[in-house]
């Protein structure tokens, strides 16, 4: 097997639809929010330049995506997925550590950021140099909390004014130091318990 990690072109938009129907079915698998996309908004980000994808001899195997806001100042990798046949392979740090290369140089004044409830991309973010910050620390951009209208959890994104929810803030800045080694090593069980309290707070009837 020999998968392949590459920028995005034309004649990956014929990936477009399974791509999105693989995030839709990992996420109910899972039971977790997710925002949801369209495969027009996936080939936007493809004609853009703005994707990658890994393949394997022309068989989709996972994907990721990046979006910016604020004028640069913030960049986001999305919808990174892994393909159920390609699972427990370490293929979604491979793909994360990519896109994370990438757009540093596409996005070299840009902080880094991300939103999750999963354990494992919090471990991979960490490991890439990443650090638990409060939503304050991200972009203020509208468009970018608007994009969680989709997720289950929205209601309580906008009952807390988008300051918190069940997500974990995640900040990269290029600015502070190179990425290895990590200056916050990832700490599961600390984590695994600030879900539980959130999950407590937020989910109680």
């Amino acid at each position: 097997m020999k998968i392949s990690i590459i920028v995005t072109q034309e004649e990956h938009y014929k990936y477009s639809q399974e791509i999105c129907d693989t995030i839709e079915s990992s996420a109910l698998l899972r039971g977790t929010g997710i925002a949801k996309r369209t495969p027009e908004y996936i080939q936007k980000k493809m004609e853009s330049k703005d994707a990658v994808i890994a393949l394997d001899n022309g068989k989709f195997a996972g994907f990721c995506y990046i979006e910016s806001w604020q004028h640069g100042k913030f960049v986001a990798h999305s919808g990174l997925i892994v393909h159920p046949d390609y699972r427990n392979l370490g293929l979604a740090k491979k793909i994360k550590s990519f896109v994370f290369d990438y757009s540093l140089e596409k996005y070299p004044e840009a902080k880094v950021f991300g939103i999750t409830t999963g354990l494992a991309v919090m471990k991979i973010n960490s490991d890439l140099g990443y650090k638990p910050v409060p939503f304050s620390e991200l972009t203020s951009d509208p468009s970018f909390w608007k994009g969680c209208q989709t997720c289950t959890n929205f209601e309580i994104l906008q009952s807390k004014d988008n300051k918190m929810c069940l997500c974990t803030g995640m900040l990269f800045d290029p600015k502070e130091k190179p990425k290895d080694p990590p200056k916050h090593p990832f700490n599961v069980r600390v984590l695994n318990r600030l879900k539980s309290i959130k999950e407590a707070l937020f989910l109680k009837k």
